[in-house]
């Protein structure tokens, strides 16, 4: 009996034991989701937001990516030549356009589509924010960005064998800015466009360029921008210029406005990197805009 009682005894010991130990398991692991979700909120509060206002400087992309759930619709316009005097009222008789979607799969990762008019140009990117600046430690925030662009204009002579991979052009960018104050942010924008077909033999079909731009806030809601892509010699013909644009983005409640000058038509990368025909000192600058506009599809659960 005395045996039976004591085995008795020794497993409820056994079992309180246990249970403490359990539930000093379940406090520690409490405790350690804790840490991390402070850790994890104190990491989110410290990076950097804003460093732009829309998710492109003027031309080209910034590093600004959208939110998870979110789509972007954008109008992208270009007015002629201001050269072309009265006759064509300055250039705004003319015009040149892209619409274009943009989508938040995760906060890091964007994805888009646009159609435009100038050589009646389909294009798509991918968009992914690689490493973001925070107030200690990381200095930068660098995004990627891969697109492809089809020119569907008919080809100019069509009895000959002509090659669907001839519409095709691939650029690659990275993008490397920081927001240096609430005032004031940098980007420099390393670039390649491959084009498969080129319009002379003496012009490269590979070209490397260097991008660089800005954002000054002069109030609450406007921003002075600038962006100028620098194409290293002996790629393009002597015709291109390197492009330049100057603007203002203007944030009106739900949407980003944004009017600038450049003297780049057209509004995918081959185009104003590799392509661009104005020349600022002789008046071939187009006056256009970028209107902004964001739609929730869905929020994503905390």
């Amino acid at each position: 009996m005395r045996n039976y009682l004591t085995g008795i005894f020794t497993k409820k010991k056994l079992f309180a034991c246990c249970l403490i130990f359990s539930s000093s398991a379940l406090f520690a692991q409490d405790d350690l989701m804790k840490i991390m979700e402070q850790q994890n909120a104190k990491t989110k509060k410290e990076e950097v937001t804003a460093t732009f206002k829309s998710i492109r400087l003027i031309n080209g992309h910034d590093i600004e990516t959208c939110k998870q759930g979110e789509l972007l619709f954008s109008v992208q316009h270009r007015f002629g030549q201001i050269n072309q005097g009265s006759y064509e009222f300055f250039g705004l008789d003319q015009a040149t356009m892209r619409l274009g979607f943009d989508y938040g799969v995760w906060d890091r990762l964007t994805v888009g589509v646009g159609r435009s008019t100038f050589e009646k140009t389909y294009d798509g990117f991918v968009k992914v924010k690689l490493l973001k600046q925070r107030e200690k430690g990381t200095p930068v925030t660098i995004t990627g960005v891969s697109a492809m662009q089809i020119n569907t204009l008919k080809f100019a002579n069509p009895d000959r064998n002509n090659f669907f991979s001839s519409r095709l052009t691939y650029s690659h960018q990275l993008l490397i800015a920081s927001k240096v104050s609430n005032t004031f942010s940098l980007q420099l924008m390393p670039s390649y466009i491959h084009r498969n077909m080129v319009p002379t033999a003496s012009e490269k079909n590979d070209v490397f360029a260097l991008g660089g731009g800005g954002r000054i806030r002069l109030s609450r809601s406007i921003n002075f921008t600038a962006e100028y892509y620098y194409v290293f010699p002996g790629q393009i013909s002597s015709t291109y210029k390197n492009s330049l644009a100057v603007g203002f983005d203007i944030e009106t409640g739900g949407h980003v406005f944004q009017i600038h000058f450049t003297n780049s038509r057209s509004m995918v990368e081959k185009g104003f990197i590799a392509e661009t025909t104005g020349d600022w000192l002789d008046g071939g600058i187009h006056f256009g805009f970028n209107l902004n506009r964001v739609f929730t599809v869905y929020t994503p659960k905390e």
